[in-house]
């Protein structure tokens, strides 16, 4: 369904058609009673290039399936403006990311639960974690088989990733091929949400199968504006489409999915938030709520460029017309190859501060290099080691910068703000070049182009962070869950101080997960649908 005229009743209003919201729109509309509409402010995902991995290139900068935010300038970050991408139509960011498999540490969910969020630690999530999951490997005591969302395994090795491979092992890395079985620390290659050499998004995992059920409805290009409240309830939602006004009614609740960035500020328009705030674009109060916005975590990737002494790299394969027909051919015939990869092939978790008992920094190794993610590869071979610190202490914010709803929102990730923060970033780095000068890998370094050899003590490195930082997408925290003053929901979702209103994305985080985000929002997805429909005790 395209369009929802006018004034519309349904049981469930779904703000955001990402990675939530499509298994939201899914487990709530499967009994075929209630009436449930998802809106979401892009459009269909009918963008070939959405779905074949490798075109994650392809969207990082698209005008109509990326949202394209920019921070505002960040003072530990050279007063720079990072680009902040987010899917923009079906499936969200689930359309345009990574399509890394990656679930967290244990220890994360515990820590969640031992805040005071009943119900969320490991054992309580894991069986959201494996319902979701189809994997490849066939379903065990730790993973799904069966699940809507699959993920599978990098068919092929690589020459470079094998010796990346060998010389973490020459660090004390293990090699692991599941850095989700209970134990990250790792290295070799990462799952992937594909399946037949194909994007597995949330859009079509989850919405696909749903979208012939009578009771749901999908509204694209319809982009909300405002919660409508009554006597502190929500009651339904206010969206732009087509040009014009409507309003969906919620007969029993509103759920936003909208994101890290953008479900906060829907609160903030619709008059939940600070107040101080709130008075400064005269929208009027209806529930004072001071953490909304606040505790904005992202993981800050700082990316190690090399020239590899050997043409085997993806910048080979894209630099000759043969090999790129090559290439193309593998995935028509085969769904293999790089096509079928998208860009980072492996992963290495582990522990660079002396306090950390578990890893505590996360490396993507991608077999081609580029001056920023999702930009044209460079003409020569090159790889690139991205590495970020899993769980950073510093935090920024999400507000307002007009009352405009479809102005963009004013982001502040105050990255590098704490004084650990600054020690990881330097570790890591150096742990970085230590993998360099493995004797497995170092042969194939030509040369280290960044940060190059002029950065060599503390504070040239730290220099370097602050200078090439950017961000690995995972923004997170900003509706968190929690019982204090500050908290945005409870441990069921639910909304503080209003009725019928509930927030399900990556936002709820009360501390960012050790690892990529799609999978643990998918599983937040899972059981906040068993805790709306009354299963989950």
């Amino acid at each position: 369904m395209a369009q929802v005229e006018g004034t519309a009743s349904f049981d469930y209003v779904i703000v955001g058609a990402g990675t939530a919201g499509c298994v939201l729109a899914n487990r709530l509309s499967a009994d075929g009673r209630a009436r449930v509409l998802v809106l979401e402010a892009g459009p269909e995902d009918r963008y070939l290039w959405i779905h074949i991995p490798i075109g994650y290139g392809k969207t990082m900068f698209h005008p109509v399936y990326n949202w394209g935010f920019h921070t505002d300038p960040d003072p530990g970050m050279d007063d720079r403006r990072i680009y902040w991408p987010r899917g923009r139509g079906l499936g969200g960011s689930s359309s345009i990311n990574g399509l890394i498999y990656v679930r967290g540490q244990p220890e994360d969910y515990d820590g969640w639960a031992a805040a005071g969020n009943r119900g969320w630690g490991w054992r309580d999530v894991l069986p959201y974690f494996i319902r979701s999951e189809g994997n490849q490997r066939g379903a065990s005591a730790a993973h799904g088989g069966d699940g809507p969302l699959k993920c599978s395994d990098i068919g092929e090795r690589h020459e470079l990733m094998e010796a990346i491979i060998a010389g973490a092992g020459e660090l004390g890395v293990p090699r692991t091929d599941d850095f989700n079985g209970g134990v990250q620390e790792g290295v070799g290659y990462y799952q992937l949400f594909t399946h037949k050499g194909w994007r597995c998004s949330t859009a079509v995992a989850y919405l696909k199968p749903a979208r012939g059920r009578a009771n749901l409805a999908v509204a694209t290009n319809a982009q909300a504006t405002r919660v409508v409240f009554a006597d502190g309830r929500a009651t339904g939602v206010e969206y732009r489409q087509g040009g014009s006004t409507h309003t969906a009614v919620a007969q029993r609740e509103v759920i936003l999915a909208a994101g890290a960035l953008q479900s906060p500020q829907l609160l903030l328009l619709s008059g939940v938030g600070s107040g101080a705030h709130l008075a400064e674009h005269g929208i009027p109060v209806v529930h004072d709520l001071p953490g909304v916005g606040e505790n904005l975590q992202d993981h800050l990737q700082l990316r190690l460029l090399f020239r590899c002494s050997k043409p085997i790299t993806t910048n080979d394969d894209l630099a000759s017309w043969w090999r790129s027909l090559q290439i193309g051919l593998k995935w028509l015939v085969q769904r293999k190859g790089p096509l079928a990869i998208g860009i980072n092939q492996g992963g290495l978790f582990t522990r660079v501060l002396p306090e950390s008992a578990t890893p505590d920094i996360q490396f993507h190794f991608a077999t081609l290099s580029a001056d920023m993610a999702g930009a044209k590869p460079h003409p020569f071979p090159g790889f690139t080691m991205s590495v970020c610190q899993l769980r950073p202490t510093s935090r920024g914010r999400v507000r307002l910068a007009s009352g405009d709803p479809l102005a963009a929102p004013s982001l502040q990730p105050n990255y590098l703000s704490t004084a650990e923060d600054r020690a990881c970033a330097v570790a890591a780095l150096r742990y970085a070049r230590r993998l360099a000068a493995t004797r497995a890998l170092s042969p194939y370094i030509v040369e280290e182009l960044r940060p190059g050899p002029g950065a060599q003590g503390d504070d040239e490195l730290l220099a370097f962070a602050r200078a090439f930082g950017a961000t690995i997408f995972h923004p997170s925290g900003t509706c968190r869950m929690g019982s204090d003053p500050m908290a945005v929901v409870d441990d069921r979702l639910r909304v503080h101080g209003v009725d019928r209103l509930r927030v399900v994305d990556c936002s709820i985080m009360p501390t960012l997960v050790s690892g990529n985000t799609n999978a643990p929002v998918v599983m937040i997805a899972e059981k906040a649908s068993d805790l709306i429909l009354g299963s989950d005790p």
